[in-house]
């Protein structure tokens, strides 16, 4: 019987890893459709590469710095080359695989936020930095046992340990970037529509689909009763998030630009599923079903607060997404949780906690993301020239173009 627990909850791991993998063309989609058709080979080049080289990486170092033994309950011991035939609860290289898929995510979220003008060298330099030493030494702190652990901080799968852990890069880039080419001329602000709403809708169904593994997935076993209540209660409650998200980002669009716009419904679902990655294990179904409600509210205000007020360009509204709705899921568990929130007579003691693991890695990913964009702009260049870029990545960048 321990045995057949054991593949079991082995085969449940793998399933979700497979999940969430399928979440990476849907970025791809996303990102690709959101964007202009000239940027296209350039936007899906980057995706595969982030997934390949992000895989090669935490398998050579970057797993075991996150999860080795804490050094101080900042950092993992490194531990090259990871080959280790353990079963726990499900065999240790299913974990490292479930692992590896999670750090392609973050590292893919920031492509979003510097589409359409960044060299491909300099992108493949941040893919390496933020594979083996951004994102494991963070989700040490937490995942791996370390401070924000010992706090008692709480983030089940990564509102932002994974997203906001993104975001926060892809914000600093996009502000050593600067914006696309006209962008805001003459103080005002130039809508660049994408090419295809259509690949955005379906990157958006299918990161949906995957996130039924990316939360439920890190349950991290499915034998037994208890098990198979808290995954049950997972996919309703992500599911839940999703759907409201989607439903008041359409609404509120409407209500405040005259038009349902199908661009911010579909990152309301987003913005739904991000922020409700952290509680989804924790708070009631009507719970999930608020935040992903405000989720989708304060996506379409941020959208328009970065790119009106702040005058940065964020293609996607990656930050918005997954760096403002991580950070307002990861508070919410700090309210909505049933057991500690402060909604449901907890005092204030979790809130706290959630307070300050959402500052440590903001300061952590925005800080070393802003001395890494600026490092590689004042050596090797970040930009592309503006010829390139009025003209298309693709054919200068690649030597081919998505559309013949």
């Amino acid at each position: 019987m321990e045995e057949l627990s054991i593949s079991i909850n082995n085969i449940w791991v793998l399933v979700a890893t497979f999940l969430v993998m399928f979440m990476q063309p849907g970025f791809a989609m996303v990102e690709a459709g959101f964007t202009r058709s000239k940027n296209t080979a350039n936007i899906l080049t980057k995706n595969l590469m982030d997934f390949a080289i992000g895989s090669i990486l935490f398998w050579v170092v970057g797993y075991s710095i996150m999860y080795g033994d804490s050094l101080w309950g900042f950092i993992g011991i490194p531990d090259l080359f990871f080959n280790d035939n353990g079963i726990g609860d499900y065999a240790n290289k299913t974990d490292l695989m479930f692992q590896t898929v999670f750090a392609a995510t973050a590292a893919t979220i920031v492509s979003g936020a510097v589409a359409e003008r960044t060299k491909f060298n300099s992108y493949l330099i941040f893919t390496v930095v933020i594979t083996v030493f951004i994102y494991p030494i963070s989700g040490h702190w937490k995942w791996g046992g370390g401070w924000l652990d010992q706090l008692g901080f709480l983030d089940f799968a990564g509102s932002t340990l994974v997203h906001s852990v993104g975001a926060w890069v892809g914000l600093a880039g996009a502000i050593v970037l600067g914006p696309r080419a006209g962008k805001y001329e003459n103080g005002k602000v130039k809508a660049i529509p994408g090419h295809n709403l259509t690949f955005a809708a379906l990157g958006v169904f299918i990161l949906w689909f995957g996130w039924f593994g990316f939360n439920p997935g890190s349950q991290l076993g499915a034998a037994g009763n208890d098990n198979t209540l808290a995954i049950a209660h997972i996919v309703l409650t992500t599911n839940l998030a999703a759907a409201g998200g989607a439903v008041s980002a359409l609404f509120i669009s409407w209500w405040r630009y005259k038009r349902p716009a199908l661009s911010l419904a579909l990152n309301g679902a987003l913005a739904g599923l991000v922020a409700i990655t952290a509680g989804c294990d924790i708070v009631s179904p009507g719970g999930a079903l608020i935040i992903g409600l405000l989720a989708g509210i304060i996506l379409v205000f941020s959208v328009e607060f970065i790119d009106q007020k702040l005058k940065i360009d964020d293609p996607v509204g990656a930050v918005s997404v997954h760096g403002v709705n991580g950070a307002f899921g990861t508070l919410a568990v700090g309210l909505f949780a049933t057991e500690g929130g402060l909604f449901y007579g907890g005092g204030s003691s979790l809130l706290i906690s959630q307070l300050i693991g959402v500052a440590a890695i903001f300061v952590w990913a925005f800080g070393l993301g802003m001395i890494l964009f600026k490092t590689i702009k004042a050596t090797i260049g970040l930009r592309v020239s503006r010829r390139i870029e009025e003209e298309g990545l693709d054919i200068y960048e690649h030597g081919e173009s998505a559309y013949n």
